[in-house]
């Protein structure tokens, strides 16, 4: 990732999404050509010098005081997950260095455990870059099956954007793969290193026609809680609660749960695809001997 094009574009979005009387500006009479906040408004709001902000913008600024860093937030308003993302990128200006590529992510097995003992609801684990580590008999009955999936391929951001049965299944798609992309630009972020994210990248703006206009609204998201509804072919409507957790001992894996209010049609849906789904029973035959 280019670090100066990710500083700019970040923080040019964010003040063009600031109203100048919103932030308690009065009008200069001069004629904005651009929506938002200009940068000599954000250098006064944040009490440092139009020539600092501007080189901070431009990514010439190196390593800005803590103080500094905050003082922006609280003048682009910046939310929590934000001025996280605005550290991580300040952060990234020290010269890069040539790192090893990082292992592949492993489940333990008290995990896997878990997740067919969540056998009433969908659950999954999620790692770097969305990709889908693990998962139990209902999240592939909900979603895809991902382990009949290369596991090279198993990632959740892919599935959104590129697998045509997501658009029809994925209800509130646009909103859901939107969400997913503002997942991956906090996560470019943290690691402006990450070859395989960068991969990820230049396959979505290839292959999925809204993929660049979202990457380039440069939003950022951690989600943590909300809901989903999904259309299942078999059983039509589900609508979910989910909850993530981070897994302790691991805080790149994501545990994924997908709640639902007992008694409601969803329960009697899933229901139906756990039955669908179980794994065959043999039995033996009387009539054989032995």
């Amino acid at each position: 990732m280019d670090r100066t094009k990710e500083i700019s574009g970040f923080l040019r979005s964010r003040r063009a999404g600031i109203n100048p009387e919103e932030a308690g500006l009065p009008s200069d009479g001069r004629v904005r050509r651009v929506p938002g906040l200009r940068r000599d408004e954000v250098a006064r709001l944040a009490g440092v010098s139009t020539e600092y902000y501007t080189r901070l913008e431009q990514g010439r600024a190196r390593n800005p005081s803590t103080e500094v860093v905050e003082a922006i937030a609280r003048a682009l308003r910046l939310d929590d997950t934000e001025h996280e993302h605005l550290t991580d990128l300040l952060r990234s200006g020290a010269p890069a260095v040539r790192r090893a590529p990082a292992r592949a992510q492993r489940v333990r097995s008290g995990l896997h455990l878990m997740l067919e003992t969540l056998h009433q609801v969908p659950a999954f684990i999620l790692g770097r870059r969305t990709d889908v580590l693990a998962s139990n008999r209902l999240a592939r009955a909900v979603l895809t099956d991902f382990d009949a999936l290369p596991a090279s391929r198993r990632n959740l951001a892919r599935y959104y954007l590129l697998d045509p049965e997501a658009r029809e299944r994925v209800g509130d798609w646009a909103q859901i793969a939107a969400e997913t992309v503002a997942i991956l630009r906090l996560e470019a972020g943290r690691y402006p290193h990450d070859r395989q994210l960068a991969d990820l990248v230049g396959e979505l703006t290839l292959q999925s026609p809204e993929f660049t206009t979202w990457w380039n609204d440069h939003r950022v998201l951690r989600r943590t809680h909300g809901a989903k509804r999904y259309h299942h072919p078999l059983v039509g409507d589900l609508h979910f609660s989910y909850e993530s957790f981070q897994v302790p001992g691991d805080t790149e894996q994501t545990l994924c749960v997908y709640n639902v209010e007992p008694g409601s049609e969803t329960v009697q849906g899933l229901q139906v695809l756990a039955s669908w789904t179980a794994p065959e029973v043999t039995t033996p035959d009387a009539s054989r001997p032995g």
